[in-house]
């Protein structure tokens, strides 16, 4: 098993088309919103994701982020967004990373190492501790923050109702 972790690039269309048919064909309870929305264009969404990093054209209230894949044979296993500082949105309903592991290999163990593999790159951008968010009810998500060293702090209710645990991370 080699695990690489990767930016979005052109060569990997037919790989992110086929990652994200899946999760629109699985109907997920706990679909990351960066996976659930479309695309459009594959040249323009990986223009856009290399864009963010250093940001350009996101929206005035976001801050950069990166865009990771998790890639196993050309496969890509699963797709993360990281927030290279917070805010007052992101410190309450978002955090630092978002990741999501592909619905048919999930239990295999990769969103522990891939939620390293993303702290690793978080550090790297000066981040020495990192807040992940997890609904409330998302016991595989929250399994995987405690397995990395996660510690629970206070949990955010969006004004829909929903509970957000939220964990701090020591890099």
């Amino acid at each position: 098993m080699v695990l690489q972790l990767v930016k979005p690039a052109l060569e990997y269309e037919e790989a992110y088309q086929s990652f994200h048919n899946e999760w629109n064909f699985a109907d997920e309870m706990y679909t990351p919103s960066f996976i659930r929305k479309g695309y459009g264009h594959f040249k323009d969404y990986v223009q856009q994701c290399l864009l963010a990093e250093k940001g350009l054209g996101i929206p005035k209230d976001w801050l950069p982020y990166s865009t990771y894949w998790l890639i196993e044979n050309k496969r890509i296993l699963g797709a993360s967004i990281l927030r290279h500082g917070l805010n007052k949105c992101l410190s309450n309903s978002e955090g630092h990373i978002s990741l999501g592991i592909r619905p048919s290999d999930r239990g295999s163990g990769y969103g522990a190492v891939f939620l390293s593999l993303a702290l690793a790159e978080l550090k790297k951008l000066g981040v020495g501790k990192a807040l992940v968010v997890c609904e409330e009810g998302n016991i595989p998500s929250e399994k995987t923050i405690l397995r990395v060293g996660g510690i629970r702090d206070i949990d955010y209710i969006e004004r829909d109702g929903t509970v957000l645990q939220r964990y701090w991370i020591i890099i």
